[in-house]
């Protein structure tokens, strides 16, 4: 109740506005509804790494990469495809600090979490090497993971792994040379109790970030590993 109250006074003072177009924000986010429903959905595509197929399926289904190799996560969350507003949105948070758009991918990220996922016990973020943090200054997959965890009442552990090696930046790099370049460059610290976590991402492309996150969680014990991020590419 109190909380509710704090909404109604916060949006009087401060009015949501769309970060997109300038126009009034709905529910309480800096999103105008016409801007949302613009956004493009990731309905129809793999269950198990969230690949965009071409045409529609009703059923779930695995993609032919996923039938060939499972990979080491079990499931992917990915509500939107990485196109025209939902690039803008990760790209300015990531190159340009744009804080607010990690609330609002969050909480768009959130809202999708809770009308289709089975909840996990924690939340990893992709953690950044201490290098590549340094020279950002900030870690834009915490900054999304905060707006879920506070939306979903589930507790982000950022501490337990680490990124052992700087690597290339993927965005550059062809899919076969995206895998080796991950290969064993993060580790777990310290033990982790919960059985079913998810890693959180801005992005996923090929999935081979993630892919060798989870591998590593899953070799520390952890029983199921899913995969949340904002947009698949």
């Amino acid at each position: 109740m109190v909380n509710n109250w704090l909404n109604i006074i916060q949006d009087y003072l401060l009015p949501p506005t769309c970060i997109l177009c300038g126009n009034k924000g709905f529910e309480s986010q800096d999103i105008c509804k016409p801007c949302f429903i613009s956004l493009k959905k990731n309905f129809h595509c793999c269950y198990r790494c969230a690949e965009i197929f071409e045409t529609a399926n009703v059923k779930s289904l695995l993609c032919g990469r996923c039938i060939n190799q499972t990979p080491a996560f079990d499931e992917t969350y990915a509500p939107f495809i990485y196109q025209d507003a939902l690039r803008h949105l990760i790209s300015t948070l990531k190159f340009k600090q744009q804080y607010k758009n990690a609330r609002l991918l969050g909480f768009l990220l959130a809202d999708y979490l809770q009308k289709t996922a089975e909840l996990p016990e924690l939340i990893i973020p992709v953690p950044l090497h201490k290098q590549r943090f340094r020279e950002r200054g900030f870690n834009q997959s915490v900054e999304i993971a905060k707006s879920v965890s506070k939306h979903l009442k589930i507790p982000i552990d950022t501490q337990s792994c680490i990124r052992t090696r700087n690597t290339q930046h993927q965005i550059a790099l062809p899919a076969k040379q995206r895998r080796s370049n991950m290969k064993n460059a993060f580790k777990v610290n310290q033990i982790i109790k919960a059985q079913h976590i998810a890693i959180i991402d801005d992005v996923m492309t090929t999935g081979s970030t993630v892919n060798d996150l989870a591998k590593t969680l899953k070799k520390s014990g952890v029983d199921r590993v899913d995969i949340w991020v904002c947009a698949r590419a």
